[in-house]
């Protein structure tokens, strides 16, 4: 047993020694879903154990992380940093391969996506071989991926004086698929009216979002209530429900591990969420009065849910759907009953978004199959600065008898 124990002992100092050490800084820049990030890593290996933090930049903001569960195995480190999205806390995991004096990183956002970077030892710039990826591979910009609008006004999201606004409240409703009571945001008009009917449009949020992910980043009701005052949009009811159909829809620490249950919110909104709206608000009961339409997971959700359900929807937008969209071919298995029933397809992306892969290739398909839509791309990443711009622009676009 003691020579055993000394043998592995010297295994042990064996591959220590062989190990590369990582101490020091180092600088990458990682393309990601939320857009260039600037890394400027500070590590200290000591045996097989790493600690470090970083200063991370993106566009013109910094912040500082601290990284846990560092460890170095041969040639490869790997440890977790926790970033804040929308006040939750997302595992981001970094594996790094050692290798010329460079260490070649995956930063991977669980099971969601990854991007790629070189780092470089005490480098003021990313080295070349430190390739831009976004989702499924590296950005790369088409002709076709440019603005179908311009830029929204300076202020179009922020409240006015001498306009009448809107109102928000919380509901709930009982849902027959998850069988329990669930909660939904709802926008009314300005001026709203049991003796008006009006036309409504269910917008949904991201996977680390809920009920209020929109109140929170996009000001919907601000946005409405100046585009109504403008007369540049219709009034209209926006109810902002909770995209992830399951007994407990928090996000919770790993939001990641609920996507699963965005998959199924099909059934709750056309089975509970739908007709509940249609029974307290007064509403106009037809495909054509109804639009669909999120941002990332809930803009997967909408192309799923509203191109499977025409007969539902006659408005559909995308903004920067996220890896949940089903393959092109599968949303619009039949591109020619799909022209004649849509009154509008919008699909946008930002270019600086890890995920425009995805939008590209529903765009491509459309056109390839004669499918009437929008393809906006704009300058922003994956972040509310693109995604209330689509709200602003889509929401001038729907219930109009010239949307084609």
């Amino acid at each position: 047993m003691k020579l055993h124990s000394i043998l592995l002992g010297l295994g042990l100092v064996s591959l220590s020694a062989l190990a590369a050490d990582v101490t020091g800084t180092w600088k990458a820049d990682f393309e990601t879903q939320r857009g260039l990030q600037k890394y400027t890593f500070t590590l200290k290996q000591e045996g097989s154990t790493v600690t470090g933090k970083a200063s991370v930049e993106r566009e013109g903001e910094k912040r500082e992380v601290e990284f846990k569960e560092g460890k170095a195995d041969g040639d490869t480190v790997t440890f977790v940093e926790l970033l804040k999205v929308q006040d939750r806390e997302i595992n981001i995991t970094f594996t790094g391969k050692v290798a010329d004096g460079d260490i070649k990183f995956t930063r991977k956002v669980g099971d969601f996506g990854s991007s790629e970077a070189t780092a470089k030892r005490d480098a003021s710039v990313r080295g070349p071989g430190g390739p831009r990826r976004g989702f499924g591979g590296p950005i790369e910009l088409k002709p076709d991926d440019k603005p179908a609008f311009p830029d929204a006004p300076q202020g179009f999201d922020q409240a006015r004086d001498g306009i009448a606004h809107g109102k928000l409240e919380m509901v709930e409703y009982d849902s027959k698929s998850v069988g329990t009571k669930r909660k939904a945001l709802v926008y009314t008009p300005p001026g709203y009216s049991p003796d008006t009917k009006y036309p409504v449009l269910y917008l949904l949020h991201g996977i680390g979002g809920d009920e209020e992910e929109w109140r929170r980043g996009g000001n919907p009701n601000v946005i409405l209530d100046n585009l109504i005052a403008d007369k540049k949009a219709a009034p209209m009811i926006i109810v902002m429900p909770n995209g992830r159909a399951q007994t407990d829809d928090r996000p919770g620490s790993n939001a990641m591990a609920t996507a699963p249950a965005f998959g199924k919110f099909d059934q709750d909104l056309l089975g509970s969420l739908i007709p509940f709206i249609e029974s307290k608000y007064s509403v106009i009961k037809d495909r054509e009065s109804r639009a669909l339409a999120g941002l990332s997971m809930g803009g997967g959700q909408s192309l799923n849910f509203g191109l499977a359900n025409l007969d539902t929807f006659a408005w559909v937008g995308g903004f920067s759907s996220a890896p949940n969209t089903r393959p092109a071919a599968e949303l619009v298995p039949d591109p020619e009953k799909a022209a004649k029933q849509l009154k509008l397809l919008y699909v946008s992306c930002g270019n600086k978004d890890g995920l425009i892969r995805i939008s590209q290739n529903v765009h491509a398909y459309l056109k390839e199959k004669n499918v009437p839509h929008i393809w906006h791309v704009d300058e922003h990443a994956h972040d509310f600065q693109h995604w209330k711009k689509g709200l602003f622009q889509f929401s001038q676009l729907i219930f109009k008898t010239n949307a084609k």
